[in-house]
């Protein structure tokens, strides 16, 4: 029961009772965890409840010390501030940082004057340098726009990722970014220059954004919503990141304490928040605050204090040592452990009439408290690993941080390190005869042993699968950014859709047999729970549909997959298939076994291969080219159907290149077209529950759209099954049939079946065991439904769905079998059991019963010429490397005896 607004001896200004209060801090003494309201009554301790909760606060954060292996040390960043730019495009309440164009001697700080504040911090033994600057000022500011045109930087943030390389490579200072709200794309750019990034979550208040008169009104930076979304971003991207909250800007304790919470969640979702700041509101002259009283220091001190019970004894809390007078033994007492960033150079810029404490005076005051101080890095000492620090910078932070602790080494010195791809990448590592031995030997073991925390809080992730039907069409997932990416509606897993009339049924049966592309949400919705009589009727009228518009041949294209590595640190947690590169079964092939895999291919007779890999951090954003390159090299005739949008995504960011130059340049490699992949379900509220760093819907349908503009076909996928709904199956299609109607460049649309056996999220018994025989036969047809005049080819999986049920969905919609594949890896690491490869022989065995011709087609559905078809029958449309042993085709052996097995 809440103690909030109790009559019962309550302050008349606060609603807090005293035996509410005793209850809290009864809680917090005994280390229970507390909710909103009980944080909320203990934010208003003051006098002997305030030291009771000092004490608590500071008991949890000694153990959290201790258990880090430094008691008793209270850290900070020796900085520079660089102040890149102070236009911006929020009007807040009480900042005197941003200003106007005519104030400024400089719109932008040159490189120059970039350069000179680092060598000076440098010359001080100053390790971070921290940019400063306001949110996207181009976007208010036409002078802005035109100084950045005169420099030749496409926007804001191309200029900070310039001027944090020019840094590191200069003066070996570490980077510090602070540029206001990013996008995924923008963390994605981002994190191969800067060790750490940040920004001030400051308040989930809505009131203070909406209503007029508020501080944060007109700024639209400051939506709440939008906040978090980037603070989820920054976890998705795995980018340690800094946040906090600022209090006394008209926020109610209440606002406090769920904006504490809402810090809580996300850092548990994603283990990326690296510390959080608790500051307090200082007014200042020239702003609208500028006669608002300032924070007190022992309301500053209790919401320190509740901060550090709800984050827990692990979390890195500070508070800014220049805001808090003379009071260094109060908010020590209060339980921060870190004094953030001190600059013996350079004035805080955000609080110019507050300047910094002298290192060795704050050393004093800390000592005082009974503590050592002692400097980190911008980026802590959990972090300093993959997937958080990229390669690129591993460097540039081991030349400063101390082998044993993380923190600063003693006396190190920033000097300039050449920032560049990394090197590795593109050669022979691993277990690279996977695609043989998958079939034999098997996988290793059933999952990867850091299965507890590379995929997030598995708790934190079940609150957000969600069941709510999501909004259909393009514009959700094409218009709004930061609405697919806002955070799903909290509910418990789903199953079954809900059971419909059958007069319901009955006449969206009869809508799809006058007119399937005008079915309505709500007939589709219907035609996906149909059963018995009423599937095989859904099914012969997509199968009649299917006749009459590519009539009975079921086509197949000869192809080779070649999975190039699979160490990958996404954090997808539907994917068996990335490994870590320490990890038993991961490998990556080297440019020569790349090339050798297609020139056997080209001998089997294919016309495609189908090159995917997973995410390596070594992999230098050419890569892809080079591959593509070296594939046509050996074999200038054979179709380069290769990566996915995320890979495209991941090249584009390593390279610097926007994603339409990266396109551009991949098909003067080599590049033929795209496969759609890595769509999963077009939602966020889905997507985010089943990856934890993939791209945004959003992101998918920009890069399909750019390759498409440029005359790179793709295809499209769905994978269902897991979490998703039959509503979410509806909406994603409609985002493929509305694509497809703008660009035209879809080839085909391939339904991806779950794999649940040995995918993190059902071993975490989050998703369901992929769907049943019944919903594949439904969206099958469905798909062929509504897809109707859009997208002809509708292909089925053999490698998920088996012989026998390729057969049922041949005779409801489908037209196409895929390919040979050679070596289809992935799905048999999932616990696929189906094989990794199809003979032309073994392909027709399915057809067969069902009296339809096979017939072998091009990557684009054109026709394959004769020297192919002979080369193809001569092999039976698979190379002989890769039926060099005897394939176990049944479920993997250690399925039976491991702990994870069925």
């Amino acid at each position: 029961m809440s103690d909030l607004g109790s009559d019962s001896g309550a302050s008349r200004t606060s609603g807090i009772t005293a035996a509410g209060m005793r209850r809290a801090l009864a809680r917090a003494r005994d280390g229970k965890p507390l909710d909103r309201d009980e944080a909320t009554v203990l934010l208003h301790a003051r006098g002997d409840d305030l030291r009771k909760l000092l004490e608590y606060a500071s008991r949890t954060r000694d153990a959290g010390l201790a258990a880090a292996g430094r008691p008793d040390t209270i850290t900070y960043s020796r900085k520079v501030f660089i102040p890149l730019t102070r236009l911006c495009r929020d009007r807040c309440g009480y900042c005197t940082f941003a200003t106007v164009p005519h104030r400024l001697h400089s719109l932008y700080l040159e490189p120059d004057e970039v350069l000179a504040i680092a060598r000076q911090g440098a010359a001080l033994g100053c390790k971070e340098a921290l940019f400063t600057l306001g949110d996207r000022p181009e976007t208010r500011w036409r002078q802005a726009r035109e100084w950045l045109d005169a420099h030749g930087y496409d926007d804001t943030l191309s200029y900070v990722r310039a001027m944090a390389i020019r840094v590191l490579e200069e003066t070996g200072l570490l980077p510090h970014l602070n540029p206001g709200v990013l996008t995924w794309q923008d963390f994605q750019r981002l994190k191969p220059v800067a060790p750490s990034m940040g920004m001030m979550l400051e308040t989930t208040s809505s009131r203070l954004f909406t209503e007029q008169g508020q501080p944060h009104f007109g700024s639209p930076d400051k939506d709440p919503a939008v906040r978090l979304r980037v603070l989820e971003d920054a976890g998705r991207c795995n980018v340690p990141f800094t946040t906090g909250i600022l209090i006394g800007i008209g926020e109610t304790p209440a606002e406090r304490a769920d904006s504490i919470f809402a810090i809580r969640k996300v850092a548990r979702t994603y283990h990326g928040i690296q510390e959080v700041i608790v500051q307090n509101f200082r007014a200042k002259p020239d702003t609208k605050m500028r006669d608002v009283p300032d924070a007190e220091l022992d309301d500053l001190a209790a919401t320190i204090a509740v901060t550090r019970l709800v984050l827990g004894a692990k979390a890195r809390i500070q508070a800014p040592p220049n805001l808090v007078g003379d009071q260094y033994d109060l908010i020590l007492r209060a339980g921060i452990d870190d004094w953030g960033g001190v600059s013996p150079l350079t004035p805080d810029h955000v609080n110019p009439e507050r300047p910094w404490p002298a290192i060795d005076e704050l050393a004093a005051r800390t000592a005082a408290a009974g503590f050592t101080l002692r400097e980190r890095l911008t980026i802590y000492p959990p972090y300093l690993r993959e997937p958080w620090l990229d390669p690129r910078l591993a460097r540039h932070v081991a030349a400063l941080a101390d082998p044993a602790t993380g923190l600063a080494a003693d006396g190190a010195r920033p000097r300039g390190l050449p920032w560049q791809e990394p090197d590795g990448g593109l050669a022979e590592v691993g277990r690279t005869d996977l695609y043989v031995t998958i079939d034999t030997t098997g996988r290793t073991h059933d999952r990867r042993d850091d299965f507890a925390e590379v995929y997030g809080d598995w708790n934190e992730i079940a609150e957000r699968i969600v069941v709510r039907a999501p909004a259909t069409g393009p514009s959700r997932a094409a218009s709004n950014p930061a609405a697919v990416s806002a955070p799903a509606v909290s509910a418990p897993a789903v199953s079954a859709p809900a059971i419909l009339s059958g007069a319901e049924v009955a006449a969206a049966l009869r809508q799809a047999e006058r007119d399937p592309a005008a079915l309505t949400d709500a007939q589709a919705l219907a035609l996906l729970g149909a059963d018995g009589p009423d599937l095989e009727t859904l099914a012969g009228i997509a199968d009649a549909l299917r006749r009459e518009v590519v009539g009975d041949d079921v086509t197949y294209v000869v192809t080779r997959n070649i999975n190039f590595t699979n160490v990958c640190y996404t954090g997808c947690r539907f994917c068996a298939f990335a490994q870590r590169r320490t990890d038993a079964d991961a490998y990556t092939l080297s440019l020569k076994q790349i090339g050798d895999r297609a020139a056997e291919a080209w001998e089997a007779g294919a016309t495609e291969v189908c090159m995917q890999g997973g995410i390596h951090p070594d992999l230098p954003g050419t890569a892809y080219f080079e591959i593509a390159s070296e594939v046509k090299r050996r074999c200038p005739d054979l179709h380069v159907h290769a990566f996915s949008p995320m890979e495209v995504v991941n090249g584009a960011s390593r390279t610097g290149l926007p994603i339409r130059e990266w396109l551009v340049r991949a098909k003067e490699a080599g590049v033929d077209s795209l496969p759609g992949t890595a769509a999963e379900i077009l939602d966020d509220d889905v997507r985010w529950v089943l990856t934890k760093g993939k791209l945004p819907a959003s992101v998918w349908i920009e890069v399909i759209s750019t390759a498409h503009e440029l005359g790179l076909r793709t295809s499209a996928t769905m994978m269902y099954g897991h979490v998703d709904t039959p509503a979410h199956w509806v909406g994603h299609l409609r985002v493929i049939r509305s694509v497809q109607e703008r660009t035209g460049g879809f080839t085909e649309f391939v339904l991806l079946p779950f794999i649940h056996e040995n995918a993190p999220i059902y071993l975490a018994g989050l998703a369901r065991p992929g769907p049943t025989r019944r919903e594949n036969r439904a969206v099958h047809a469905m798909a062929r439904l509504l897809l109707h005049g859009a997208i002809d080819s509708i292909q089925c999986s053999w490698v998920k769905l088996g012989d026998d049920l390729c057969r049922d969905v041949l005779q409801g919609g489908a037209n196409d079998l895929g390919g040979t594949l050679m070596e289809e890896t992935i799905s048999r690491m999932a616990g696929a059991d189906h094989g990794s490869y199809k003979t032309i022989s073994s392909l027709r065995a399915i057809t067969e019963p069902l009296g339809r011709p096979l017939r072998q087609r091009t990557t684009t559905y054109g026709a394959v010429s004769e020297e192919r078809l002979v080369a193809s029958a001569a092999s039976d449309g698979v190379c002989a490397s890769v039926r060099s042993g005897l394939p176990l085709l049944a479920p993997l052996s250690w399925i039976a005896t491991s702990p994870g097995g069925r």
